[in-house]
């Protein structure tokens, strides 16, 4: 809902504030209670976080979920069962609050549309339209490759290619449509530009490990031993579309391995 793993302890920590002050006596369906005032708190964030937005301008991305081998943890398994992928984050992302409560309950946790209704202040019938609306701009996201070995063989061409410092090569495995996004702002699109900017990677300095972002391919980026960047791969029809790079200090110290 959040895309972020503090607002996400955050709203699980005020939802149980929340139980502890409540008599909950009379209620029936406790898990129903609980999603509803859960609900409410992401809410509420959301709009806050809309209301930020000039504050936030560039910076927030959604925090992913990353490991560095084939075995998660018992910890990450449980963290990626309620993630999605990061492009689809991303998407989320420009969802109008109410959009994307009542798209989030209903799509992905099968709430019925009378129990979110209350939750964004509208009837049934216009909370249906907004969870159609969020589900139409979901649809024009990059649906990846489903093998997770031919994204990390793409991924590898990617970074071999940009280690022999080899545009043409760089650009074969990219998208026409390609676009690369950072936690800084940046925006760049297009195979020959993004090409450009990872021949960074030809610096012997920048070690890649292999990661999973997400569930899907990516990669951890270290300096010295220390955490440089994490980058999440959107692969489709074996060409790269997506590249989301999280370098922002305070958050690689949260997310990365």
């Amino acid at each position: 809902m959040l895309g972020s793993l503090h607002e996400a302890d955050d709203a699980v920590q005020e939802t149980w504030v929340r139980f502890a002050r409540t008599d909950t006596s009379d209620v029936d369906n406790l898990g129903g209670w609980l999603t509803t005032v859960c609900g409410r708190v992401c809410l509420n964030m959301l709009r806050a976080r809309v209301n930020r937005r000039e504050e936030l301008a560039g910076q927030f991305m959604p925090d992913p979920v990353v490991w560095l081998d084939d075995k998660p943890s018992p910890e990450d398994e449980a963290l990626l069962a309620d993630s999605v992928g990061l492009a689809l984050h991303v998407v989320l992302e420009t969802l109008a609050p109410a959009e994307r409560l009542a798209f989030v309950l209903h799509d992905m946790f099968g709430m019925p549309f009378e129990e979110i209704a209350p939750l964004v202040g509208r009837s049934t019938d216009a909370t249906r339209q907004l969870a159609s609306r969020g589900r139409r701009r979901v649809q024009g996201a990059a649906v990846p490759d489903a093998d997770l070995n031919e994204q990390r063989r793409v991924v590898e061409s990617f970074f071999a290619a940009a280690r022999d410092g080899d545009l043409d090569r760089l650009v074969a495995v990219l998208a026409h449509d390609v676009v690369l996004r950072t936690d800084s702002g940046v925006r760049v699109t297009g195979p020959e530009t993004v090409a450009s900017r990872a021949m960074m990677f030809a610096d012997p300095l920048r070690i890649v490990q292999h990661a999973i972002v997400n569930g899907a391919a990516g990669a951890l980026i270290t300096v010295d031993g220390d955490p440089f960047s994490v980058m999440a791969f959107t692969v489709v029809s074996g060409r790269i579309v997506e590249i989301d790079v999280i370098a922002e200090p305070e958050r690689l110290a949260r997310v990365a391995p």
